[in-house]
C-alpha cells in the first residue's frame, strides 16, 4: 500500500527555499540568454532593460541567500550583549534606508534621555533594518515614517508606525512565520522572501523582548520593548551564576 509522507519541517524549508531560488535564477538565465543570443538584433534600450532585470534579480537573489543564511545561523548563533542607547544607535540604520527610499520621509519622535538597554548591537540594528525597511517597502511613495521612542519603569519602546494599508486579521496571524508573505496588489509589486519578520521576532524574543503589532486608522504600527538594564539586577545575576 503506497501513501504520501507529510514532510518534514526541514524537508518543508528546503523546498521551500528552492522554489523562492528558483525564481530568480530562472530569470537571470532567460534574459542572459537572450541577450546571448539576439545581441545584434537589440537595440540599446532592450539591452539596458534586460541588464537592468538581471541586476534586479540578482539582488534580489543575494537578499534571499542573507537570509537564509541568518535563518540557518539563529540556533546557534552568540550574542555579545552591551549597553546602547536606542536613539544614537538607530541613527545609522536610519541614514540607510533614506539611502535607499528617498522618497519616503522618517519622522524621528525619540523621547530624551532614555534608559539603556542591554541588547546586542549588531543584531538590534538588523531588527530596526527589517522593520523600517518593511514599513518604506509595503507603503506607497512620498508617505511618512514614523519612529518613536518610549519608556516605562521597567521597558524601553520602539514604535515604528508607517502609512500602508494594513494587515488583515487572516494574515495577522502567520506575519512572524517562516516564508509568510501578505498577499494584496500592493504586496505583489514588491519582491520578498517572507523571512524578515521571523528574523526579526527570533532575535527579539532572543534579547528578552517581545514584538507585537497592530493596524492604525491609516497604516500599520511595530511595537517593540526591551527591559531596561538595571546594573544592580546585573550584579546579582553575575554573583549567583
Amino acid at each position: 500500500m503506497c501513501y504520501n509522507r507529510p514532510m518534514s519541517n526541514q524537508e518543508d524549508f528546503i523546498s521551500t527555499v528552492s522554489h523562492e531560488l528558483r525564481t530568480p535564477l530562472t530569470s537571470i538565465r532567460g534574459f542572459a540568454q537572450t541577450m546571448l543570443t539576439s545581441w545584434d538584433k537589440l537595440d540599446d534600450i532592450s539591452k539596458k532593460k534586460f541588464l537592468t532585470i538581471i541586476e534586479q534579480q540578482s539582488n534580489r537573489l543575494i537578499n534571499l541567500v542573507e537570509n537564509i543564511l541568518s535563518v540557518t545561523k539563529l540556533p546557534k548563533d552568540a550574542l555579545i550583549l552591551t549597553n546602547i542607547d536606542v536613539n544614537s544607535s538607530m541613527l545609522p540604520v536610519i541614514q540607510i534606508i533614506e539611502q535607499q527610499y528617498k522618497s519616503h520621509k522618517i519622522i524621528k519622535k525619540f523621547k530624551k534621555n532614555l534608559p539603556s538597554i542591554s541588547v546586542d548591537l549588531e543584531k538590534f540594528q538588523q531588527i530596526m533594518i527589517n522593520l523600517i525597511e518593511n514599513a518604506a517597502k509595503y507603503s506607497e511613495e512620498n508617505s511618512e515614517i514614523n519612529l518613536v521612542t518610549d519608556s516605562s519603569d521597567k521597558f524601553v519602546f520602539i514604535k515604528v508606525q508607517d502609512k500602508g494599508i494594513g494587515i488583515d486579521d487572516e494574515n495577522a496571524t502567520k506575519i512572524f512565520e517562516k516564508f509568510s508573505r501578505i498577499d494584496n496588489p500592493l504586496t505583489r509589486k514588491i519582491q520578498g522572501s517572507g523571512l524578515g519578520l521571523f528574523i526579526t521576532k527570533t532575535l527579539v524574543d532572543k534579547m528578552n523582548g517581545q514584538i507585537s503589532f497592530k493596524n492604525l486608522e491609516k497604516g500599520t504600527e511595530f511595537e517593540i520593548k526591551f527591559p531596561i538594564y538595571n546594573i544592580e539586577d546585573h550584579v546579582k545575576c553575575s554573583v549567583t551564576q
